[in-house]
Protein backbone atom coordinates (compact mmCIF):
# COMPACT_ATOMS: atom_id res chain seq x y z
CA UNK A 1 0.00 0.00 0.00
CA UNK A 2 1.11 3.42 -0.93
CA UNK A 3 1.21 5.97 2.43
CA UNK A 4 1.98 9.77 2.30
CA UNK A 5 3.60 10.49 5.49
CA UNK A 6 4.40 14.22 6.58
CA UNK A 7 7.46 14.77 8.85
CA UNK A 8 8.49 18.01 10.43
CA UNK A 9 12.02 18.71 12.07
CA UNK A 10 12.27 22.28 13.93
CA UNK A 11 15.08 24.04 14.57
CA UNK A 12 17.13 27.32 15.86
CA UNK A 13 17.25 29.90 12.44
CA UNK A 14 15.18 30.59 9.84
CA UNK A 15 15.62 28.53 6.15
CA UNK A 16 16.76 30.25 2.99
CA UNK A 17 15.08 29.25 -0.31
CA UNK A 18 18.34 27.39 -1.36
CA UNK A 19 18.14 25.40 1.53
CA UNK A 20 14.98 24.04 0.71
CA UNK A 21 15.13 23.85 -2.74
CA UNK A 22 18.62 21.64 -2.37
CA UNK A 23 15.95 19.51 0.05
CA UNK A 24 13.06 19.50 -2.12
CA UNK A 25 15.49 18.28 -4.87
CA UNK A 26 16.78 15.50 -2.49
CA UNK A 27 13.07 14.14 -1.91
CA UNK A 28 11.60 14.28 -5.70
CA UNK A 29 12.58 10.38 -6.04
CA UNK A 30 10.03 9.93 -3.33
CA UNK A 31 7.49 12.23 -4.64
CA UNK A 32 8.07 14.25 -1.80
CA UNK A 33 7.11 17.89 -1.80
CA UNK A 34 9.00 20.19 0.71
CA UNK A 35 8.38 23.01 2.81
CA UNK A 36 10.51 25.21 5.03
CA UNK A 37 11.34 28.74 3.75
CA UNK A 38 11.37 31.75 5.35
CA UNK A 39 10.57 29.30 8.39
CA UNK A 40 12.43 27.48 11.71
CA UNK A 41 10.81 24.62 10.68
CA UNK A 42 11.28 22.10 7.47
CA UNK A 43 9.51 19.60 6.36
CA UNK A 44 8.04 17.14 3.68
CA UNK A 45 5.61 14.94 2.47
CA UNK A 46 6.79 11.82 0.93
CA UNK A 47 5.27 8.53 -0.88
CA UNK A 48 6.13 5.36 0.54
CA UNK A 49 5.16 1.78 -0.06
CA UNK A 50 4.67 -0.40 3.06
CA UNK A 51 2.20 -3.11 5.04
CA UNK A 52 1.15 -0.67 7.69
CA UNK A 53 1.15 3.16 8.46
CA UNK A 54 3.85 2.32 11.49
CA UNK A 55 6.04 0.53 8.43
CA UNK A 56 5.56 3.71 6.27
CA UNK A 57 6.69 6.31 9.01
CA UNK A 58 9.96 4.13 10.28
CA UNK A 59 10.58 3.96 6.13
CA UNK A 60 10.04 7.25 5.84
CA UNK A 61 12.17 9.12 8.82
CA UNK A 62 15.84 7.95 7.79
CA UNK A 63 14.50 8.61 4.19
CA UNK A 64 13.59 12.14 5.38
CA UNK A 65 17.34 12.48 7.39
CA UNK A 66 19.16 11.07 4.75
CA UNK A 67 17.59 13.96 2.28
CA UNK A 68 18.11 16.58 4.87
CA UNK A 69 21.92 16.08 4.99
CA UNK A 70 22.16 15.33 1.45
CA UNK A 71 20.54 19.13 0.93
CA UNK A 72 23.05 20.28 3.73
CA UNK A 73 20.15 21.16 6.32
CA UNK A 74 20.90 21.08 9.73
CA UNK A 75 20.13 18.39 12.17
CA UNK A 76 17.38 19.26 13.75
CA UNK A 77 14.91 17.19 15.88
CA UNK A 78 11.60 15.78 14.48
CA UNK A 79 8.48 17.32 16.21
CA UNK A 80 5.84 16.05 14.06
CA UNK A 81 4.93 13.23 11.84
CA UNK A 82 1.71 12.43 10.52
CA UNK A 83 0.91 9.38 8.14
CA UNK A 84 -2.09 8.66 5.27
CA UNK A 85 -2.76 6.27 3.66
CA UNK A 86 -3.59 6.27 -0.01
CA UNK A 87 -6.53 4.14 -1.77
CA UNK A 88 -8.71 4.77 -4.83
CA UNK A 89 -12.30 6.40 -3.54
CA UNK A 90 -13.72 4.95 -6.61
CA UNK A 91 -13.38 1.16 -5.50
CA UNK A 92 -15.58 1.73 -2.45
CA UNK A 93 -18.21 3.54 -4.42
CA UNK A 94 -18.35 0.14 -6.66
Amino acid sequence: MRWSVSLRAEGDRVLVLEEVVAFADAIAPMEGIASGIGAMTYGAQLVIEAETSDQAVNLAIPAFEEAAAAAGLPVWPLTGAEVVGEHDEFEDLE
